[in-house]
């Protein structure tokens, strides 16, 4: 099968390459791969700025359908269009695994980065990892639930929102996008920043009930919606350290400030300002199982859409124009299909 291989650590180092398909084994599922979403931390692998376990296939925003199911594992998950949790290998037994904090694990590995990952044709996976799609998610959506997990453990897990609260949020991205719609079902009052060349997705934003967008003066339209006092919460989304020191003037004093966009290296913060307004600042890393149980919920019930911030789908064997215009934000999420199938 052909899949998108980072063959070597540093920038670069990434081809298609002619693999194996993964053989089955107890308790492990292999997916035949329907739809894979590009992530910012694969732009981020691909310029050697996030670790990987090379050579590894990338890949870790996917849906599918189970093609083969090993022993041990329920046969009845043959044959269901599924996503799946991330999480390759955890050791189990440490203080974070025993907390539910699977994404804290010192010997986590996972799909895409410290295993092979779903640019391919087929995908293994812990069975237990299986999660089925629901019936109004088509499989394009569907590939989408990663990230949407990722914003539900930020917001509903690390965070703490209440209806009628003030909350920025920074960088129209796909995080950003899925951030908002998490909070506009919380009744929240949403202020969804951007730069100048962000207009199509604030754009879809608005489409989406964002009924505060902005680009020129959010730490203005903050003031005038709190009074002057300060968003309630700001959420990061963006992983730019002008966004940063934007929220961290933006939140109110004893508000929350919460980290979730990767910045991808060392950035200069003022962190005086987070010690003055007493600010509960805290950081949001992937996602727990619990996480991935409220995206779901979300997606099943219509409370959040991911499918209108698709804006691409292309071929696995296009992926260098899909990573090219992905990094110059020529659009919100891009998927790649594999060779033979439907998204």
């Amino acid at each position: 099968m052909q899949a998108l291989v980072k063959y070597a650590s540093g920038p670069g180092m990434m081809c298609l390459q002619e693999m194996s398909e993964p053989a089955v084994l107890p308790d492990y599922a292999v997916i035949e791969v329907k739809a894979t979403g590009i992530c910012g931390t694969d732009l981020h692998i691909q310029a050697g700025e996030y670790p990987a376990n090379a050579p590894v296939i990338l890949g870790h925003e996917f849906s599918g359908v189970v093609a083969d199911i090993g022993a041990g594992a329920p046969a009845e998950w043959l044959g269901q269009r599924v996503t799946a949790i991330v999480y390759f290998i955890t050791c189990g037994v440490c203080r974070f695994c025993s907390t539910g904090q699977w994404n804290l694990c010192p010997q986590r590995k996972s799909v895409g980065s410290g295993v092979n990952g779903a640019f391919a044709s087929y995908v293994l996976v812990p069975a237990r990892n299986l999660r089925r799609l629901p019936a109004n998610v088509d499989f394009v959506a569907g590939a989408v639930t990663e990230p949407l997990a990722c914003c539900a453990h930020g917001v509903l897990e690390k965070a703490v929102v209440r209806p009628g609260d003030v909350v920025l949020v920074t960088g129209p991205g796909a995080i950003g996008l899925l951030t908002a719609q998490i909070l506009l079902a919380q009744g929240t009052c949403v202020v969804l920043a951007g730069t100048p060349d962000d207009q199509a997705r604030l754009e879809l934003a608005r489409q989406l009930g964002v009924p505060h967008t902005t680009t020129q003066s959010p730490l203005e339209l903050v003031q005038e919606l709190t009074h002057g006092e300060g968003a309630d919460v700001v959420f990061e989304c963006s992983g730019a350290a002008a966004a940063a020191r934007l929220g961290l003037a933006a939140v109110r004093r004893a508000g929350q400030f919460i980290q979730l966009g990767l910045f991808g290296k060392p950035v200069e913060i003022d962190w005086d300002q987070a010690v003055m307004k007493e600010i509960d600042l805290r950081h949001s890393f992937a996602s727990t199982w619990q996480s991935w149980e409220y995206a779901l919920r979300l997606l099943g019930s219509g409370q959040v859409q991911t499918r209108p911030l698709v804006t691409d789908i292309l071929p696995l064997d296009a992926w260098e124009d899909a990573f090219r215009r992905f990094r110059a934000r020529q659009g919100t999420k891009f998927i790649l299909i594999p060779d033979g199938a439907a998204g």
